[in-house]
Parts: structure tokens; sequence; C-alpha cells
């Protein structure tokens, strides 16, 4: 399991602007994004004492948020994913899950998660059935992905951020979506063991510091 450093600013707009025409000329975008962007649809699990929430704004060192997602409305891809934290280092696992099975689990059957072949689903399943984590909330955005081969960087600019409040109907593309506060933009750099210097002198920015913003953290403002 491979651990990546990450690095997360709170933008604004202008910010963007800069940041994008530097990174246009130093990396590429990503092929997956279909004119330069794509939307990001989750949905995040929670317990009823609000476990990954708490954690992430305790700081806790060594935490865990497991959350199912996918990309521009299209459900014939799904992804279950756990992303870890420890020492300041993330890391994430994935698997692929179908639109029936994520159906079955948000009508409350999840029984078929037991006897997945999937060593993530049964995690899940598992955790689903001692710590109660269940369906919390929806986090919709918007990401400019840009990658870097040296160093395995991928920079996102991540804005748009809505919420779903407590409604976890994450199938249906009519499901009403709101602004998540006054949400920032978000630019996230990411790589592995060493960041090359055009990178780091593209995203540099004056005044703007790294931070732990969560969309999970933002999106439960309501509630």
């Amino acid at each position: 399991m491979t651990y990546r450093h990450e690095w997360k600013h709170e933008i604004n707009r202008s910010d963007m602007i800069t940041l994008r025409h530097r990174l246009q000329a130093v990396a590429l975008p990503d092929e997956h994004a279909a004119n330069g962007t794509y939307r990001i649809r989750s949905l995040y699990f929670d317990n009823f004492s609000d476990k990954a929430l708490r954690e992430k704004i305790d700081g806790v060192n060594n935490r865990e948020k497991f959350r199912i997602r996918y990309y521009d409305q299209d459900t014939s891809l799904i992804h279950l994913e756990k992303k870890s934290k420890r020492n300041g280092l993330g890391t994430k696992e994935t698997a692929v899950v179908t639109k029936d099975e994520v159906q079955m689990l948000l009508d409350g059957d999840y029984i078929w998660m037991r006897d997945s072949s999937d060593a993530l689903v049964r995690e899940l399943y598992y955790k689903m059935t001692t710590q109660l984590l269940r369906p919390k909330t929806i986090v919709d955005y918007v990401r400019e992905p840009y990658i870097y081969a040296a160093g395995n960087v991928r920079v996102t600019i991540d804005y748009d951020i809505r919420t779903g409040l407590l409604c976890t109907d994450f199938l249906n593309p009519e499901c009403i979506t709101i602004p998540a506060g006054n949400a920032p933009i978000i630019l996230e750099v990411k790589w592995d063991s060493y960041l090359p210097d055009i990178i780091r002198d593209a995203v540099q920015l004056n005044s703007r510091r790294p931070c732990a913003f969560s969309k999970y953290a933002a999106c439960r403002i309501y509630g």
C-alpha cells in the first residue's frame, strides 16, 4: 500500500485563473476529463456518532472514510473507495461496484456484501455491522485535473462544492443539491516520494498555506 503526500489550499477565483494558466504550460490535462473538467458525485458513509466527521475535525492522526462515487452522471462505472490518513500521508483503496449493488445498499440490503469476492466490499460490510456505518450525505463538485509524470504528481482544482444535505438518493440525477455554505475553491497537490520543482513553483501563491479542508465536513454544514 503506497502512501502519498498531499497539500490542500483554499483559493479564490483569481488564484484559479492564475493556476490554470501555469499548469496548462507545464502539466498535462487528465485524459478522462472531457473539455478539461468532470463532475464528481460521492456518497459518504458515517455512523450515528459521526465518527468520520469527528476524526477529521479533531485531526485524528490515523483515520479512514468510505465513499462511493461516479463521474459525469455515468452510473455504468461506480467505485467504492476507502481513504486512509496516517502521519499526514494518504492512500486510497478502490473496488468496482455495480449500479444494482449500490441500489441494494441504498435500500438497506447489504447482506450481499458479506460474500463479495472483493476484500474492500467485505470490509465495508464488516464496518456497517460493527460500527454501524451508513450512507450519510451526497457531495457534488467540479474537478479540473492535471498530471505530471515525474513524481506521479496529480494537481486538481475543485469548485462548485454542493451538498445533498441528508439526501442519499445517490443514483438519482435529479437529486437536489445546494451550495455547501461558502465553500472555497480547493487546490490539491498529490505526489509520491518527491514533488518536482517545476510543479512546486507553478502552484505557489502568495499568502496561501496548506490547510486541512474536507469536502465531506463542508457538506455537513447543515446537519
